[in-house]
């Protein structure tokens, strides 16, 4: 009896993948210094969380100011906030570079990524990992990045979400199938362990906190990150 054929995994050979350590990890009494040590990351990134659409309040304006003071890294700044819409433009003068915010936030969500565009940034979209994935796929061509969510959103240092890599694969082939280049980000318990799989299965931008913040310092942990997707 012949075996069936396998779905052809994607080619992340030809997608070079970007690190993206959180800063919410790091120390704030030596800002500066964690993104010195994360010099030769691709994005910095800001979890901005307002206690209300997730249990946990984390930081706001000026800390990302303080950041685009300290770093030229590109600020990768997401919003899990209730209605969003109302401080795009507020984060973007803060420093902002890419804005991403989530589809239960608000109730015009194609409103919100336009708005985020005319103010020169990058739009991405993100979605709870309990929300169906259907609920971004008609914002796809409007964006820049799609974000999964690989645990539930409100706190670092929580464990990845198995289901999140057939979210991943999902996606790749919903953007390929549409020509789009827009990234597909993960954020959440990611980790060197699990880093080639993620890319494996269409991942272009990785964050990842506590697995780079760790006890000998941001560079290393960046490194043991990047030296995992060999």
């Amino acid at each position: 009896m012949s075996v069936p054929a396998q779905p052809a995994a994607p080619d992340s050979g030809s997608r070079p993948v970007k690190l993206a350590p959180s800063i919410l990890s790091c120390d704030f009494a030596r800002l500066g210094e964690e993104l010195s040590a994360i010099a030769g990351a691709d994005y910095a990134h800001v979890d901005v969380m307002d206690g209300a659409f997730v249990p946990n309040i984390s930081f706001g304006l000026p800390i990302l100011a303080a950041a685009r003071r300290a770093s030229p890294l590109f600020m990768d700044v997401h919003l899990m906030i209730e209605r969003p819409e109302r401080y795009l433009r507020d984060f973007a003068e803060a420093g902002a570079d890419g804005i991403t915010v989530h589809v239960e936030a608000t109730q015009h969500i194609h409103r919100t990524l336009q708005s985020i565009r005319e103010l020169g940034k990058r739009a991405g979209v993100t979605l709870n990992p309990g929300t169906p994935l259907e609920a971004v796929r008609p914002v796809l061509a409007d964006v820049d990045l799609v974000l999964v969510m690989s645990v539930n959103p409100g706190f670092g240092g929580q464990k990845f979400l198995p289901a999140s890599l057939e979210r991943v694969r999902t996606l790749r082939r919903w953007l390929d199938e549409l020509g789009s280049d827009a990234e597909i980000e993960v954020d959440g318990g990611v980790t060197p362990a699990n880093a080639r799989a993620l890319a494996d299965a269409g991942a272009t931008v990785l964050v990842a906190g506590s697995a780079v913040f760790g006890s000998d310092g941001g560079a290393a942990g960046l490194e043991r990150l990047r030296a995992a997707l060999v």
